[in-house]
């Protein structure tokens, strides 16, 4: 039977350009720390951790914890591409959730190369041949790969429903207004659809620089822990993860000969659906939602795959302020990956922060009045994608 789990304490740092971090041990004790402070515990009584990193050694996840403590935990290494974080959060999850453990460590963090745009996927292991055999057909460019992919699953909407470039420097305009309240955030100056536009062409009439999220350095992390741990320990019970779910990919990622597919459309949707079955909801029901914004035309993309517009009604829901405050459902209040930064292995644990927060009513000027249900979504090509359900408790 499984067991209800709670966020007992979160912690996160701000996040910095390349070559401005500390050394990534330092990051993610700061964050462990701010974790465990905010749960009120002591790392002691932590039984297992979870550790997310996408560039780093196979046990930089004992390296950075043991800057906190050497207990002789088990420890975890974690590595799914951009959904990294989210994944150490979801093993998290299922150790408490079966009564494996009573109060688990998961944490996130990156230590990036300057000059990295676009340059995730360039050192690819072989998994990513066959995304690359699919995106050659489909976009000539001689773009990063990641560029290529993302900005290439923008086109295809655009050619199917004639969305326009200014759609998606909405999206990052909205981005900015948000991060402006978010102390966290890399990039919190306030820029404009014409600044976005602006900004310099990477693929002419469908992406501008100011439309993709910059590499940054960071780390987050959340104590997850059970009913029972918490009422002895005095932890929180306010947020529960009420579902989640992770999927991978399918035939149809290669198979459609959409671009948008081999960006996780139909993984993201498949998750959503999980999710919302498992928690007998719908996304009408979500009041603030964190999403994987790497490029803005992702986040366009995401919000049809999880449900919360139809299939095509992207721009509509834009156009009529319904991503943001006042609207349907405030997207991405933090200013997401576009305004804080995606140091890849933090990003999935740094939504939970802000998604934790955004329910306990502690989100200061980033507030979601009334916010009860609140959504992640993490997504990392070669593929995987994370979607949890966070609630009120």
């Amino acid at each position: 039977m499984s067991r209800d789990v709670f966020v007992g304490g979160v912690g996160m740092i701000p996040f910095t350009k390349p070559g401005a971090n500390e050394p990534y041990p330092q990051m993610a004790a700061h964050a462990t720390r701010a974790a465990l402070q905010d749960a009120g515990i002591g790392y002691e009584l932590v039984q297992q951790a979870y550790v997310g990193y996408v560039f780093g050694d196979s046990t930089a996840g004992q390296r950075a914890v043991y800057e906190i403590g050497m207990t002789g935990i088990p420890v975890v290494n974690v590595n799914n591409n951009c959904s990294t974080g989210s994944t150490a959060l979801y093993l998290a999850r299922q150790a408490v959730a079966s009564g494996a453990a009573d109060c688990v460590l998961a944490l996130g963090f990156e230590q990036m190369k300057p000059g990295a745009l676009g340059s995730v996927y360039d050192d690819r292991p072989s998994p990513f041949e066959r995304f690359d055999a699919a995106t050659d057909e489909l976009v000539q460019s001689d773009l990063p790969l990641a560029l290529r992919y993302f900005a290439g699953a923008g086109k295809a909407h655009m050619d199917e429903f004639g969305t326009r470039l200014e759609t998606f420097a909405k999206i990052r305009a909205k981005a900015s207004r948000h991060a402006a309240n978010n102390p966290l955030a890399l990039f919190r100056t306030v820029v404009t659809e014409q600044d976005v536009m602006a900004s310099p062409m990477l693929w002419p009439g469908v992406l501008t620089r100011l439309m993709a999220c910059p590499p940054t350095c960071g780390a987050a992390a959340a104590i997850l822990c059970s009913a029972d741990f918490a009422k002895m320990h005095g932890l929180n019970q306010g947020v529960r993860i009420r579902a989640q779910a992770m999927t991978t990919d399918t035939p149809i990622t290669f198979e459609a000969r959409d671009m948008r597919e081999v960006v996780g459309f139909s993984m993201a949707r498949n998750a959503a659906q999980q999710v919302y079955e498992a928690a007998g909801i719908g996304p009408q029901d979500i009041d603030v939602v964190e999403l994987h914004d790497c490029f803005a035309q992702n986040e366009l993309l995401s919000y049809e795959s999880l449900g919360l517009c139809p299939v095509g009604g992207a721009e509509k829901f834009i156009e009529d302020g319904d991503n943001t405050y006042g609207g349907k459902v405030v997207t991405n209040p933090s200013g997401g990956l576009l305004s804080k930064g995606h140091p890849l292995g933090a990003t999935g644990l740094a939504q939970c922060y802000e998604l934790t927060h955004q329910l306990r009513g502690t989100a200061e000027k980033r507030q979601v009045q009334g916010a009860r249900l609140a959504l992640q979504h993490n997504l990392g090509l070669g593929g995987a994608c994370v979607v949890t359900l966070y609630e009120k408790a």
